[in-house]
């Protein structure tokens, strides 16, 4: 058993823990026209214990966004690890708006005169001068104004706000647009063991980027702590899956297929796939949210295990080929 190594966020980038903690659920319950987008109910106490611990434990990497609880992530950040932020990489994001106050994210808007505004507003809350990775977070933006996007956050290195910069999509001719930026140090995709977009992953280790992946556990359905009896409550984003029949029934149906594989040397089912996808490709670097110290403890001792096999990565492939 190898520990996982240590990765960079990009060809001359900083180097980063291999595994980052993704902010998501932390911010709390928030809407966009009357819908949840937030993860349900929190403590704010034990957010700030989370991600001390996640620091503790030697995770260097933690990726947010503005719209996370219309602010309140990134005021965790700050609050829980201002004192370390010079050891560090702190990720946000910018395209979404949003209401601090009424913790409504009624839309969408990437136009230059708001992102420098919205790069401010984070600086203000995370308490910092300057973001290590500043991501688009549009990820189906129109790519014929794609371009003054791409020129207001070289604007923000320029100014030295930002180090470098990324977007979040699962679209290979968007990230291509970015990728085209020496500044440019990741992108940010969806993936796990389920699929993903190759396609884009091949485009950042081609161009040396770093594959920041969201929803390495599918969102938690990866983690086991599902059955087909399972219901979530009305403020989580994930309020109206249905564990009976549908998309989230056939993931239990898979997971089932290859839970011994992802499993061996004593993983649990989220730290096996956390190593499928270390095993996977040596770009991606995995943030898999949390809310709780026991789900930071268990996602950061997936490092200690290191990745899969070869021979179990292929087996996952032949199962999952079958199980389709």
């Amino acid at each position: 058993m190898t520990k996982t190594a240590d990765r960079s966020l990009g060809t001359g980038g900083p180097t980063v823990s291999a595994l980052g903690m993704g902010c998501w659920a932390i911010g709390g319950p928030h809407a966009r026209q009357g819908n949840p987008v937030g993860w349900g109910a929190i403590d704010d106490e034990e957010s700030k214990r989370a991600l001390r611990r996640a620091f503790d434990l030697g995770v260097t990497f933690f990726d947010t966004a503005d719209v996370y609880g219309c602010g309140h992530s990134e005021k965790l950040i700050s609050a829980a690890l201002g004192a370390v932020r010079d050891e560090i990489v702190i990720a946000s994001k910018a395209g979404y708006t949003y209401d601090e106050e009424t913790r409504e994210a009624p839309g969408e808007n990437g136009d230059p005169e708001y992102i420098r505004w919205a790069c401010e507003q984070t600086l203000r809350r995370l308490g910092t001068d300057h973001l290590d990775l500043y991501q688009f977070h549009l990820g189906g933006y129109d790519l014929d104004r794609a371009d003054d996007v791409l020129a207001v956050f070289e604007e923000l290195v320029a100014a030295g706000k930002v180090r470098a910069i990324g977007w979040s999509t699962d679209s290979p001719e968007r990230a291509a647009l970015f990728a085209k930026s020496e500044h440019c140090k990741a992108i940010q995709q969806s993936f796990n063991v389920f699929g993903g977009n190759a396609e884009v992953l091949a485009l950042c280790e081609q161009r040396g980027l770093a594959s920041i992946v969201r929803g390495p556990l599918g969102m938690g359905l990866l983690t086991g702590k599902f059955d087909k009896d399972s219901t979530l409550p009305a403020d989580d984003v994930r309020h109206g899956w249905d564990f009976r029949t549908g998309g989230q029934a056939e993931s239990l149906r898979r997971l089932d297929a290859i839970r011994e594989i992802l499993t061996t040397d004593g993983r649990t089912l989220a730290q096996g796939a956390l190593a499928w996808l270390w095993a996977r490709s040596d770009a991606f670097i995995p943030i898999p949210g949390f809310k709780t110290v026991a789900q930071v403890e268990e996602n950061a001792a997936a490092l200690n295990h290191g990745p899969l096999s070869a021979d179990s990565l292929a087996e996952i492939t032949t199962v999952l080929s079958r199980t389709s």
